[in-house]
């Protein structure tokens, strides 16, 4: 099997305005949100440089300078860190800024996902590379970037990440027409549609938000018509892509059966905080205690 070029270049859209977090998102960004005590946007950095993708670029948009503050240094606060001895605070602060070599553009119009990915042609360049959304948090014990990007560099073309999902949940999402291949965890993608309606699904695939993409996603979404909500859509694109090999090789589906938090809705959220919590070592075992006695006494 043909061995394709090692992707090295992950790229975040983080220029949403977080509506649905409203008024908290008023003043600071989405990703910005604590996930117990970690920002939602640092733990998808951290994704991206556990799959050996540590040139990360940010695209974001007005009121997201708190993002370039997070992954800078602040001399400051770890002066007065050292100052106090505070070890272990001092290497939390220090570890966002040297998780990798991050870069930001700005997206200056909310002209949708697919343009926020064209705003990162003149980074990305002519190699493939990794798109990871910031509301969808993996599991890190669940390596799907890492198996996408293994796909990617064996297969060629464009790689997105599947999920099944109810039949009734499928409107929310992006869907895949499939077909099986050798590998159980891997589909071949023959079409896409955006958000349809449940009846008109082709499948109950889910798209979720890691994407490795070939460059020549940049032409096609230079030429593509905004869609759905009057926005230039990422799976058209990609739909191109799956009705047309020659353009820019295969588009294939890693099938993920892992654990997956959608921080971008209020419940799941909330969700993702009581999880994560319950399985820190420092937080978990007094935490799960007072959950049972709450939920206990709430019954």
């Amino acid at each position: 099997m043909t061995q394709h070029p090692r992707i090295s270049k992950a790229v975040i859209p983080a220029a949403g305005l977080g509506t649905r977090f409203l008024p908290a998102t008023k003043a600071t960004p989405k990703e910005m949100l604590p996930v117990v005590d970690k920002p939602a946007i640092q733990y998808v950095v951290e994704e991206a440089v556990a799959a050996g993708l540590d040139d990360v670029l940010m695209v974001t948009g007005r009121n997201k300078r708190p993002l370039e503050d997070h992954f800078d240094r602040n001399y400051e606060l770890e002066s007065a860190l050292q100052k106090k001895g505070d070890a272990g605070r001092l290497a939390k602060v220090q570890e966002s800024s040297d998780l990798a070599t991050m870069h930001y553009v700005r997206q200056g119009d909310p002209k949708g996902l697919g343009h926020a990915v064209l705003c990162a042609a003149p980074h990305v360049g002519e190699e493939p590379f990794a798109v990871l959304l910031g509301d969808d948090l993996i599991d890190p014990r669940d390596p799907l970037l890492q198996r996408m990007v293994e796909v990617q560099e064996q297969r060629g073309g464009s790689v997105v990440a599947l999920m099944e999902v109810a039949p009734e949940q499928i409107h929310l999402y992006g869907c895949a027409a499939v077909e099986t291949t050798e590998d159980s965890d891997v589909v071949q993608v023959s079409g896409l549609v955006e958000k349809p309606d449940p009846a008109d699904a082709p499948s109950n695939y889910a798209i979720i938000g890691r994407y490795v993409l070939d460059p020549h996603i940049f032409d096609i979404l230079r030429r593509t018509e905004p869609g759905r909500g009057g926005e230039i859509q990422l799976t058209d694109a990609l739909q191109q892509l799956a009705e047309d090999e020659k353009i820019g090789g295969p588009v294939h589906g890693v099938v993920f059966k892992g654990r997956r938090y959608d921080t971008g809705d209020r419940g799941d959220y909330l969700r993702a905080i009581v999880r994560l919590a319950c399985e820190r070592e420092d937080l978990g075992p007094d935490f799960r205690t007072w959950l049972r006695s709450y939920v206990a006494e709430e019954m």
